[in-house]
């Protein structure tokens, strides 16, 4: 055969194997997947098919490996019977219908329910918090649980590592969670893993992306909850990780930027939730059930009766659940407030569903707002982010942009003047399918009171985004959100 010939030959194998993917793509990737999704994995396929469909077999599927899907069906399993015969709310009739029909959809989804009496404060001074966390981890008697999608030991948090030193040395149990890819792509991440091992914290990665150790799971599914609790009875959670504000990146070092958080202290029984999520992942990624001795249940926490007492229900969601828990609920609540919805989130990027829900709060007359950042870490993230200002502005939603070098990483909504969710989930479609995350519903006029000062703030120090200055945008730069928003819905 000629070498014309076998250039005829291997043309037409790969013109037939293109033709081939093409099809399987039509036939698998639609299936149980929402549209958007479906649309931008075949748009990728069908223009670099070779290259889309590599891309698809390593990130297209969202399913975790059989075994630690079993351990987490397992885990949830053990909380919902432990919680179904449990009503620690006080006053069922003083909620308003929609919130309690809120508060049983979470409960469906989770297992979890909603508990009274408990306390919340709210911390958005970066160094602050750590050494809050610090100051109830030198008191621990009995355990510490320590869960952040990134650990690190810098000049910032080596208080917080010291305050653990102290607590092993007491004879307290420390156990510690951090996400592996995440951690280990910090330049300190040796010598932070080393420290652990010298004071004797008991540690583990979250989803450890190691195919040479049996380790092997799709590699941007990644555990971006953030929890401490100590001895059960006081609990942080909140958007902030367990680093530097400048995440120890020469990147954000030479660029000067400064991440700006929030995050939650809670005393009362909602800190057993919070601790059941810790016990869940620790089970998940060890298959070591911890027993009575790392846990202390709801129905034995103390109740706080006074006035500033607030309602509380934990969420956990991401992939190892069926449906897209935080999605759920944030829609929830947009859809039910009545009279303002104000959202902040460092990375927006919602789906068709969430801008629907939150420009048509606008149409009822609600007063709508949008707390981002004016500059981004993550440039594909923030062009796809800016892609939505147009409908938003022109519906009337206000967008206020907090000024670089500062990253406003915080993560919050609230709704009317009792409501509101705190916790590490963003406003983005990588957190509503792809992270494990876990926030915290509350209802109380005093949380929420607290929350509208730290809005304050934001717009203090911010600026607001007009239509008419965005009108003004460069169509180069609007070109780009464009593609970044196509491509942010591969999933």
């Amino acid at each position: 055969m000629s070498g014309g010939e076998w250039a005829a030959v291997v043309g037409g194998l790969v013109i037939l194997v293109d033709l081939a993917i093409r099809i399987t793509a039509l036939i698998i990737i639609p299936r149980d997947r929402k549209p958007t999704a479906a649309m931008a994995w075949l748009l990728a396929i069908f223009l670099i098919p070779f290259v889309g469909i590599l891309l698809y077999l390593l990130i297209g599927n969202i399913r975790l490996p059989k075994q630690r899907m079993a351990r987490q069906e397992e885990a949830d399993r053990m909380i919902a019977e432990r919680a179904d015969a449990v009503d620690l709310v006080a006053d069922h009739a003083s909620w308003p219908t929609w919130f309690d029909r809120a508060v049983a959809q979470n409960t469906k989804l989770t297992g979890l329910p909603a508990t009274s009496g408990n306390r919340a404060t709210l911390i958005d001074d970066y160094q602050g918090s750590i050494d809050a966390m610090a100051a109830d981890i030198a008191a621990a008697k009995r355990f510490v649980h320590v869960e952040f999608f990134i650990v690190a030991l810098d000049d910032t948090t080596r208080g917080f590592f010291a305050a653990m030193e102290d607590a092993v040395r007491r004879g307290v149990r420390v156990r510690l969670l951090m996400d592996h890819i995440a951690s280990s792509k910090v330049p300190l991440h040796k010598a932070t893993v080393a420290e652990l091992d010298r004071i004797g914290v008991e540690w583990h990665y979250l989803l450890p992306v190691r195919p040479f150790k049996g380790q092997w799971q799709r590699p941007d599914l990644r555990n971006h909850r953030k929890i401490l609790v100590v001895d059960g009875t006081v609990g942080h959670m909140g958007s902030q990780n367990l680093i530097d504000r400048s995440y120890d990146s020469p990147k954000n070092l030479k660029r000067g930027l400064k991440w700006q958080e929030l995050v939650a202290r809670v005393s009362g029984p909602a800190v057993a939730e919070l601790n059941a999520v810790f016990r869940s992942d620790w089970y998940a990624e060890t298959g070591e059930v911890l027993g009575d001795d790392a846990n202390v249940p709801a129905t034995e926490l103390p109740v706080d009766t006074s006035a500033d007492a607030i309602d509380c229900q934990v969420v956990p969601s991401g992939p190892a659940f069926e449906s897209e828990n935080n999605l759920r609920q944030f829609l929830t609540l947009v859809n039910s407030a009545q009279e303002r919805v104000i959202i902040t989130s460092p990375y927006f990027v919602p789906d068709e569903a969430m801008v629907y829900a939150i420009t048509s709060a606008k149409l009822r007359g609600l007063d709508v707002q949008l707390f981002v950042s004016e500059i981004g870490d993550q440039g594909g993230v923030w062009h796809a982010q800016r892609s939505y200002y147009r409908a938003l502005l022109t519906a009337g939603v206000r967008i206020w942009l907090y000024p670089g070098p500062f990253i406003l990483h915080a993560k919050h909504l609230s709704i009317d003047d009792d409501v509101a969710v705190i916790g590490s989930s963003n406003m983005d479609i990588r957190s509503f399918a792809l992270n494990f995350e876990v926030t915290m519903l509350v209802r109380g006029a005093s949380f929420v009171a607290g929350m509208r000062a730290v809005e304050a703030r934001y717009r203090e120090l911010g600026r607001e985004l007009t239509l008419e200055e965005w009108n003004r945008e460069p169509a180069s730069a609007t070109f780009l959100d464009g593609i970044a928003r196509l491509t942010s819905a591969l999933q």
